[in-house]
């Protein structure tokens, strides 16, 4: 609570500076939302977007104890929370009623009883708590103050292992409980250094835990701890060459480990590691050149279903997992799929499915004795879509862009997206740009894309520059460390790209990203303002040195993994060296900045210091900051708020001809 109120403090002290520099400075949403220099949302402009702006989705989080109804996440108020579905197309029955956004559900095994997480105000500080939904009721488990997840239970229910920062508030520790008597919770397993550590699944007898050590996105080790001596040994990764390994769980006699690992490939392979440390590796989907993304094992430990992520696009498979022969899905419509959860007597499949026109639905498939049988696919769950017509949506086309470097002796192809109106244009265009640094941008349903395409009659580009994951790790690596300026040359040369292409204006292009995406909207504003009518950045990092002293303990390791060690100075001269803070003097374009109070990833700090500089060189600057959100707005009426503004500061900057 003091950090908060310090936090709290900073901010008041910043707005009243920035007041007396004569910064128009409101509030809105019952002051959780302060903005300056933002105008007044016309009405129009408000029942204009409306229809967009309330469309919904359902994503698929368990199975009932009988396997007759499901439980799904969907929003009918201000946030998404547990909902009942009891058959294909049924209502959607509300379980809770919290302010709050709720987080992962998992059914209890052998119970009704849900297990979900949830944190306040966009802070991040999850807690875990037990809902029963014949009544509603809910208790909390864990400590009220720490942060707490990668929640896992024991295949008979009487264990809940999940990831804590009780200890120190720092260490990413491995603790367990019984959930019927929380308070005697425990740790299981130290952290022994900054990394991320988290249980995975459970040995059928309850004895044996796999354990995941996230180190980066390159560098992720399984391993095996007993329980009853407290030792664990790595089953897969470390060593000298660095793979990323991720457990799907054990095999049928315990025996063995599921896996998908990049080890030896440039993509991530399903593979099956026996718990014989001497034994080699067996690699299964070698003939896939694609990452398989995620992966689900049946209860009976005889079938195992996976997808992989194919230019972005889903496919679904299923295995034996006794003789690894495995056949794709055929009939699943076109787009990313999720969540994939057997129901409890395994004769079921259900998953979260999105489609480029479609927002996220839950489906189930029916599967059969016979792998070669057709599956049957049903829809559980019809999201609302504002009442617009989903024909008329438009689906992206998938394209390539040649980049500064060349691979083989030719230009580097660079992946993107290209949403565009109906008509010839040529249009004025957005640049979306994905956070991460190794997010990929996918064909998802957008309502905000397709409200700009409709609304303010953009084209909207979304690229995966270099470091983007979903296409082998030697691209993912391309921007580490001191590369990371590359990435945005990308965004360069897709500027190049846009002004060789008649059916977009190249006098009017704006950028728009958050996070990670954020930095790279305020880097393009800083080398090429020149091409550019507007820039949006959302909760995007405007120094990295004091983005790594400020980012929350728990996370800063992870992220020194990725962007460098700033207590390093030779890393500390070039950060500070490419940091957009440093750089101001070479922006000259408008800007939107969006930013939320209780931020624990990048903190509120990174935008305001932003703010401050481009004022002083007196640069026309929007600033949005939620003091009731973190890391992007999940409340309905912050987010509806802030998109409203964004159309508006695009109509001003970006589509006018002054």
């Amino acid at each position: 609570m003091k950090l908060k109120l310090l936090v709290g403090s900073a901010w008041i002290l910043w707005a009243s500076a920035a007041l007396t520099a004569d910064v128009a400075t409101r509030e809105a949403n019952d002051g959780n939302i302060v903005m300056q220099n933002v105008p007044q949302i016309p009405n129009a402009v408000i029942n204009d977007l409306n229809r967009y702006q309330n469309v919904r989705s359902a994503s698929m989080q368990d199975w009932s104890a009988d396997g007759q109804h499901i439980f799904v996440k969907t929003r009918f108020d201000d946030v998404q929370q547990i909902h009942r579905v009891e058959m294909p197309g049924g209502a959607r029955h509300q379980l809770t009623y919290f302010n709050e956004p709720v987080g992962g559900v998992s059914r209890r095994p052998n119970h009704e009883t849900l297990l979900f997480s949830r944190d306040a105000d966009g802070g991040e500080f999850v807690q875990l708590f037990m809902l029963n939904p014949q009544d509603a009721s809910t208790a909390l488990l864990t400590d009220g103050t720490s942060r707490n997840g990668a929640a896992t239970w024991d295949r008979s229910g009487r264990k809940l292992a999940y990831q804590s920062t009780r200890r120190n508030g720092a260490a990413n520790d491995i603790w367990m409980m019984d959930p019927d008597e929380p308070a005697n919770a425990k740790m299981i397993l130290e952290s022994p250094d900054g990394s991320w550590w988290g249980p995975q699944e459970f040995s059928e007898s309850g004895s044996q835990l796999l354990v995941l050590n996230y180190v980066s996105i390159a560098d992720s080790r399984i391993h095996f701890l007993d329980l009853d001596s407290g030792q664990h040994q790595m089953v897969s990764g470390g060593g000298e060459n660095a793979s990323a390994n991720f457990p799907i769980g054990f095999d049928a006699e315990d025996r063995g480990v599921w896996l998908i690992t990049d080890q030896g490939s440039e993509f991530g392979q399903l593979a099956w590691q026996s718990l014989n440390k001497n034994a080699a590796m067996e690699y299964v989907t070698g003939d896939i050149p694609w990452n398989i993304s995620s992966a689900a094992i049946s209860h009976d430990r005889k079938r195992i279903a996976f997808v992989s992520n194919e230019n972005g696009l889903s496919r679904l498979y299923l295995m034996d997992a006794e003789s690894r022969e495995y056949r794709t899905v055929n009939g699943i419509p076109t787009g990313t799929i999720f969540g994939l959860t057997f129901s409890p007597d395994d004769r079921r499949l259900a998953m979260t499915l999105n489609t480029p026109r479609t927002p996220s639905d839950t489906f189930v498939l029916t599967l059969r004795d016979n792998p070669q049988a057709a599956a049957e696919l049903t829809r559980w769950t019809h999201s609302e879509v504002g009442g617009l017509e989903t024909s008329a949506f438009i689906t992206p086309e998938l394209i390539h862009y040649p980049t500064f470097d060349t691979v083989d002796g030719k230009r580097r192809q660079i992946p993107a997206w290209v949403y565009k109106p109906a008509g010839k244009g040529p249009f004025p265009v957005v640049v979306s740009i994905h956070g991460g640094p190794e997010g990929q941008s996918r064909p998802f349903f957008s309502s905000t894309y397709q409200m700009w395409m409709a609304k303010l009659g953009v084209a909207v580009v979304v690229p995966n520059v270099r470091g983007s994951s979903g296409y082998g790790k030697s691209y993912l690596a391309l921007d580490n460390g001191y590369l990371r300026e590359n990435s945005v040359k990308d965004i360069g040369a897709l500027l190049d790209w846009i002004a060789t292409n008649r059916s977009l204006d190249e006098a009017k292009v704006a950028v728009f990203g958050g996070s990670y995406g954020g930095y790279m909207v305020l880097a393009s504003a800083v080398h090429f303002s020149e091409k550019l009518r507007a820039a949006v950045d959302i909760v995007g990092i405007s120094n990295f040195a004091t983005f790594l002293q400020n980012t929350q303990d728990y996370r800063r390791d992870l992220r020194r993994q990725e962007y460098g060690d700033e207590r390093d100075p030779d890393m500390y001269e070039f950060l500070q060296n490419i940091s957009p803070l440093n750089n101001v003097a070479k922006i000259d374009v408008p800007l939107f900045i969006v930013q939320g109070q209780n931020d624990p990833r990048v903190p509120v700090t990174e935008s305001g210091q932003m703010v401050d500089a481009l004022r002083d060189q007196g640069l026309p600057v929007w600033y949005m900051n939620a003091l009731n959100e973190g890391h992007g707005y999940k409340k309905k009426e912050n987010r509806d708020l802030y998109q409203q503004a964004v159309v508006l500061f695009f109509r001003q900057h970006l589509l006018s001809d002054n």
